[in-house]
């Protein structure tokens, strides 16, 4: 049984941290003792003394595990140090940093998965890129790329090409993010492909719009917004966003957690009608998940229909944007899984478990 892995993708978000979370989790339900390492992280958080990759701990968090800097996450490559390993390499120690972090995590456990960064060609300008460290690592990488067939192989064929330069072995693909409907077509094909290579494919995941679902918390922050009310709301997760104009027309389909964008001037006509659309349909106000007013100075809202948003505990957000200009930031969002979204943690264990060839993995 292998005793390492590094998880690579072709580019990001396509689902690299959602693969190994699951893998991770499936490894460890099979009564493996199974630890995680970020070797090079570039998005940090700060926790007192401790600065470790956002996605190291995400992990200790949701597979409790105790989160210690030099063996979890042990190169950050934050702003400006690229300039500076330029200028003199001699004063960074990154590859020993990765194989000491390695050493003690591999005397420890069974199984150690390594989390890439980005693309592989990421952090080659400091020597450190994903091709070049599962390389140091001796770990076999699967790739994790967007599901379809002709862009799926293609970008394949692009990023394989640095783990063969660096004579790294590809213990196989996952393909993610596929249409459900296609899901059959796309393993058939993208397995003759690999096939050539002697890569097995591992499994083909569906695209879940549930895991690329933000919460109100992530809009507010996307929008660059203020709460207004229920700020303890603000983990509503949003499947469905609907304007004003639309509900005033009685042409929303889908209102399952639905976000509601409306102008200040357009709100109390849009509550009005959400509230006709609700009755009509038999659904309760808690399908809302929130309420983002736009084109609003905070400090001159007056908000109708506050005993129909207190009851069912709407979270509303105001922002500056008008609503067209709000539309198109969220639109724009890259969602990741994070510490407030733990359903999608257990769902990604799940797709895992039902999709991944977990014997031909391990």
């Amino acid at each position: 049984m292998i005793d390492r892995l590094y998880i690579a993708a072709t580019s990001q978000h396509v689902g690299k941290t959602t693969c190994t979370l699951g893998l991770m989790a499936a490894i460890r339900a099979r009564g493996h003792k199974v630890s995680y390492c970020k070797p090079v992280g570039q998005e940090f958080v700060e926790l007192g003394e401790l600065r470790v990759d956002k996605d190291a701990l995400l992990f200790a968090r949701g597979m409790d595990f105790e989160l210690k800097a030099e063996l979890h996450s042990p190169v950050i490559i934050g702003s400006g140090v690229t300039a500076k390993y330029l200028d003199d390499p001699t004063k960074f120690e990154f590859a020993s940093d990765i194989t000491k972090a390695s050493r003690k995590l591999q005397s420890e456990n069974d199984v150690v998965i390594y989390e890439g960064t980005g693309h592989p060609g990421v952090g080659s300008v400091c020597d450190v890129s994903n091709a070049q460290v599962a390389r140091l690592l001796n770990a076999p990488v699967i790739m994790v790329v967007e599901g379809g067939i002709g862009s799926t192989i293609d970008k394949l064929n692009m990023n394989l090409a640095m783990f063969r330069e660096q004579r790294v072995p590809v213990r196989g693909v996952i393909v993610n993010k596929c249409i459900p409907k296609k899901m059959d077509k796309v393993a058939h094909y993208v397995d003759i492909y690999l096939k050539k290579f002697g890569i097995p494919l591992l499994g083909v995941l569906p695209y879940e719009k549930t895991l690329s679902s933000p919460i109100m918390a992530t809009i507010r922050r996307a929008l660059k917004g203020k709460t207004l009310f229920h700020r303890d709301r603000l983990d509503n997760p949003v499947e469905n966003i609907a304007s004003g104009s639309l509900l005033a027309q009685a042409e929303v389909e889908n209102l399952k957690n639905l976000l509601i964008l409306a102008s200040n001037r357009r709100l109390d006509e849009a509550l009005s009608a959400l509230q006709e659309i609700l009755r009509e349909r038999n659904l309760p106000g808690s399908v809302i998940s929130g309420i983002v007013v736009t084109g609003a100075d905070s400090g001159n809202i007056n908000l109708p229909h506050m005993d129909f948003i207190n009851e069912h505990q709407i979270p509303v957000v105001s922002c500056h944007l008008d609503t067209y200009g709000a539309a198109v930031r969220i639109n724009q969002m890259e969602v990741k899984i994070n510490l407030k979204t733990p359903w999608k943690i257990r769902r990604a264990v799940e797709l895992i478990e039902e999709h991944i060839d977990m014997e031909l993995v391990l």
